[in-house]
């Protein structure tokens, strides 16, 4: 099939590429030539594992192409999937200026049936706006459809090309049969393509996402509980997870979530909420536990510090909002690193993919190390943010001789507790009760 995306980033670029994989004729379409001449050369603008030999590959065999020329895209495709930036308003609210203005382009360059796809992530009624633009400016028939994308970072590709499911929210039998047809080579193995209305479509992705980020929350509370009263959070979440009803998806108890989705989506479900008459008491509540999560963890530095880390130095391994991306939006490292940073603190930090993306957010605020271990020298803690595989197995004699105090702060729960005492280390993470080794005489001045 001839197929157009619209917009270059993360979801566009993912979708565009795994839909040339299955053999469709995909033009990308971005407004910024610098990013397609890029990708015209292989150079990918995101890491996401698998996604760059993808795109060489479709690329070489003339089934993917980019371009800025949204009209010749449109004029020589059927269905036009628009999947550009949603950013979040101040308010929560979910900014749709992009999308509106790439349906008032592809409007004025239809030339015939077009089915227009949202596959960006939007509030409930979006398909209708889209639609109204679209009938004020063309004769052509079309069709609108919302066809939300479940894509997790790091794992985006077997996401798209293995769906659990697929939603199509459309009214129209003739663009719910061209979808089918689209998604049927993904789901050979027999995982369901669900067709629904386009308004609970567009309600399901916002659903989704901020009941995962509800999980999350929850299990970050009861860790927070947890530590009050000397329970073991890790054995809790195994009791937990161990129940076929809750399952053990998302229920890891850490610094909160992070990224593209689940902060701005629950925030812009919480203001469709609020501005139909509802409290939304869960959402609202997901949302402050998230965000308090990281300043408890900073002030578990603080406690051990005497509260006066001013001058001292930490080592922070880990800067992407989750490992296998580049992703540092709602990071946490970034909350964690700013109230660092405002207390008088020094920062050395590493992280396999994100330094260039740390760069241009705290630029020269702190160090960037070339390694893990090059951010000990000097250090008066090690923190531990992003749980990338390599942080799993470190050296922890070579640690323990770099660092001032042998101290560590692990905001994933990645060491055995135990063992980190006997190794000689006053260990902290999340969820257990701070009854271990705590010899305050080895802080360094």
């Amino acid at each position: 099939m001839k197929l157009t995306v619209v917009g270059t980033g993360y979801v566009g670029l993912v979708a565009g590429t795994c839909l040339a994989e299955m053999g469709n004729n995909v033009i990308c379409v971005d407004n910024n030539p610098d990013k397609i001449e890029q990708l015209r050369k292989g150079i990918v603008p995101i890491y996401e594992p698998g996604l760059d030999e993808l795109i060489r590959s479709n690329v070489s065999e003339n089934r993917l192409t980019f371009t800025t020329d949204l009209d010749y895209a449109v004029k020589n495709s059927t269905i036009c999937f628009i999947a550009v930036g949603t950013p979040q308003g101040e308010d929560g609210s979910c900014d749709l200026t992009y999308v509106l203005e790439v349906a008032k382009s592809i409007a004025k360059s239809m030339n015939g049936y077009k089915v227009i796809v949202n596959k960006s992530t939007v509030p409930v009624g979006t398909a209708d706006k889209v639609k109204a633009i679209i009938s004020s400016i063309t004769q052509y028939e079309f069709d609108v459809v919302s066809n939300p994308e479940f894509l997790k970072q790091g794992a985006a590709v077997d996401d798209f090309l293995k769906p659990d499911r697929v939603i199509i929210g459309s009214e129209s039998p003739k663009a719910t049969e061209l979808m089918q047809e689209v998604y049927s080579p993904f789901l050979r193995t027999g995982n369901p393509i669900i067709i629904m209305d386009v308004k609970s479509a567009e309600m399901s992705k916002y659903a989704a996402n901020s009941f995962l980020a509800t999980k999350i929350s929850f299990i970050n509370e009861i860790a927070n509980i947890c530590e009050t009263v000397g329970a073991d959070v890790e054995q809790v979440r195994i009791g937990m997870s161990t129940d076929k009803r809750i399952g053990s998806q998302f229920l890891f108890p850490g610094l909160g979530y992070g990224g593209s989705c689940f902060p701005k989506d629950v925030k812009a479900l919480i203001k469709i909420a609020e501005d139909s008459g509802i409290n939304p008491q869960i959402l609202s509540s997901a949302d402050r536990v998230n965000q308090k999560q990281r300043i408890l963890f900073v002030e578990k530095v603080l406690k051990y510090f005497n509260n006066d880390i001013k001058g001292r130095t930490f080592a922070v391994w880990g800067l992407a909002f989750k490992p296998r991306t580049d992703d540092l939006r709602e990071a946490p490292s970034i909350t964690i690193i700013n109230r660092l940073l405002e207390l008088g603190a020094n920062i050395k930090a590493f992280d396999p993919k994100a330094i260039d993306a740390t760069k241009k957010i705290l630029g020269d605020k702190i160090t960037y190390a070339k390694n893990s271990y090059d951010t000990l020298e000097d250090a008066d803690a090690l923190i531990l943010v992003t749980e990338w595989n390599e942080f799993r197995r470190p050296d922890f004699d070579k640690i323990k001789s770099m660092l001032k105090n042998p101290v560590i702060f692990d905001g994933r729960n990645q060491y055995e507790a135990k063992r980190m005492k006997e190794r000689g280390f006053d260990y902290f993470n999340i969820g257990k009760s701070e009854v271990l080794n705590l010899n305050k005489e080895k802080i360094t001045v």
